[in-house]
């Protein structure tokens, strides 16, 4: 944690994040001529006219000569404006403060620190067997212990980069270091450690040594292994915890951009704080060409630092939000829509994008009403420490007891519920006669969430007016009645409010998509357990069903704020 009296900005690390994805170390020709290995070629095998680098250090201090004028192709043209080099080059490169043949070069002379920070350099490594690197696997198809990593495991190297690299419209670089100071978590981090770290090389907040890490259990990369619905309690306790510490201005939370919706509404949902969070994700890994992720993170902490977020109190107005293409977007609204720069959209119809960001003057344009993090009824504080869930006992649907919060108030992996989806659409049902039996994924869902989920529920995609499939909607009824909830929410990209009718015993999703239907139905679980069940499920009482129904009044309550 730093201590310099500048507002610290604590920054998470998720999974699967491009954003944090550096480019692949390649053997440059440099070193493939130094060692006889084929040089890299363009595709026709035509040489190339640049060797490619990379951030590096230095291991010593160097003197280099740099040519004057050789910055900008119009430099020479304003020469009459420059003052003198600090001396020339002869053409066998002996270094004289006075020219004495026309000649000469004028330079400039300095020398180079291993303390000055990253420089661009060529890449020098080879493999162990003296093969160029071509790839990040020793071989195209190789295995995970003969595969180098390419993200970042956490984002400290990522803002060296940036502050190192990056420059604004005026030509100045450290971006990020001009605005505050970082602190750097490993929530769900992309990249690990599986030899493990000591803990005096550690770059991230967190005590002792990091022990040897296993891919898809400690870090998640792309095409590995997703992570697991338990990881949100950690994600949940970590950013708490580092709200809570009074050390922060505010958060930035870094994900991959499929997903970084998601984890975004919950931390809107079940973070309590009055500080602003921000969401960024990158369509082109750091350092490829056209890069966008730098720059959201460069916006993240202006949105952060501007105090555009803030109430009459002070506090945090918008909830979270996603900074991405100088755009502002409420995490309820967020969805990606195409795997380019730009192609991030606003679901729901009605808002979504509340502030611009960029070389304009940063401004929101509305402040949502749906309530979010501090104001949110659904937030850790908010949580009880246990609730009803339901098990099968002795071929009974069985209140149990579920402890969701530990005597520290951490939210329990082991209490995060499970709802899945189902989809309804025409010509769907096998027969007219709306027997449920064919609906045999969702009675099969609903076996096992008894024996193994006592908190789940159900996420229903219809039409706009609710299920018209009778079929499903039986089968949906028996889920119901064994004490798991359903939301009925609209297909695709919702642009109206899904209703699941007046009679019903299913809860409407408002506007949000089907993910975001899920993870608050999976927040209200975790405030109000699971519905009362009935001696039959498939047979309830009129007392049976009005229970149900009040019950369900708490749930749809927080579905038409949040």
């Amino acid at each position: 944690m730093v201590t310099t009296g500048r507002s610290c900005i604590a920054v998470f690390a998720g999974a699967t994040a491009t954003i944090l994805h550096a480019l692949p170390l390649l053997t440059s020709n440099k070193a493939r001529s130094k060692y006889g290995l084929p040089s890299v070629a363009a595709e026709d095998e035509h040489p190339l006219p640049f060797d490619s680098l990379r951030p590096q250090r230095l291991a010593a201090p160097v003197t280099v000569y740099i040519e004057q004028f050789s910055a900008h192709p119009l430099e020479q043209d304003a020469a009459a404006l420059y003052g003198p080099p600090d001396g020339y080059l002869d053409a066998q490169g002996t270094f004289r403060p006075d020219r004495l043949s026309a000649t000469d070069r004028p330079v400039f002379e300095v020398t180079l620190r291993p303390d000055d920070g990253l420089y661009l350099l060529p890449y020098m490594a080879r493999q162990a067997d003296g093969r160029a690197w071509d790839d990040n696997g020793t071989t195209p198809d190789a295995p995970l212990e003969s595969t180098r990593q390419d993200y970042f495991p956490d984002a400290t190297r990522l803002f060296e980069e940036i502050n190192r690299f990056g420059v604004d419209p005026r030509g100045r670089n450290g971006l990020l270091a001009r605005k505050a100071e970082y602190d750097f978590y490993r929530v769900a981090p992309s990249a690990g450690y599986v030899r493990g770290l000591s803990a005096e090389r550690r770059t991230d907040v967190g005590e002792g040594d990091i022990a040897p890490e296993v891919w898809g259990d400690d870090f998640f990369q792309a095409t590995r292994r997703d992570p697991p619905r338990s990881l949100l309690a950690r994600v949940t306790n970590m950013v708490q915890a580092a709200l809570n510490s009074g050390k922060y201005a505010g958060a930035i939370w870094l994900e991959g951009s499929p997903n970084i919706e998601e984890t975004l509404y919950w931390l809107n949902l079940l973070i309590d704080t009055p500080f602003p969070i921000c969401g960024n994700s990158s369509q082109r890994g750091h350092g490829v060409l056209a890069n966008d992720g730098d720059r959201n993170i460069v916006d993240s902490v202006d949105y952060i630092m501007s105090g555009m977020w803030k109430d009459g109190d002070g506090r945090d107005a918008v909830g979270v939000v996603a900074v991405l293409d100088e755009q502002v977007f409420t995490a309820r609204e967020l969805q990606k829509a195409d795997s380019r720069p730009g192609g991030y959209r606003a679901t729901g119809g009605h808002g979504g994008v509340v502030g611009r960001m960029g070389r304009r003057s940063p401004a929101l344009t509305f402040r949502p009403t749906n309530r979010h993090t501090h104001s949110s009824e659904v937030n850790l504080r908010q949580l009880p420490a246990a609730v009803n869930g339901v098990r099968l006992v002795s071929g009974q649907v069985t209140n149990v007891i579920i402890t969701v919060k530990d005597d520290q108030g951490n939210l329990l992996p082991t209490a995060i519920p499970e709802v899945r989806f189902v989809k309804s659409a025409r010509y769907l049902p096998p027969d007219t006669s709306g027997d449920p039996k064919s609906e045999v994924e969702i009675l099969a869902r609903i076996a096992h969430n008894l024996a193994e989920a006592p908190l789940a529920g159900f996420v229903a995609e219809g039409q706009v007016g609710g299920m018209t499939v009778r079929p499903m909607t039986v089968a949906l009824e028996r889920a119901v009645f064994s004490g798991m909830p359903v939301v009925v929410v609209s297909r695709g990209n919702p642009e109206g409010f899904a209703s699941a009718g007046a009679n019903s015993v299913f809860l409407s999703g408002s506007n949000l998509t089907a993910n975001k239907v899920r993870l608050l139905l999976m927040a209200c679980m975790l405030k109000f357990g699971s519905l009362p069940p009935a001696a039959d499920p498939a047979s309830p009482s009129p007392t049976e069903r009005a229970a149900v129904k009040a019950r369900l009044e708490d749930y749809q309550a927080v579905y038409d704020t949040h």
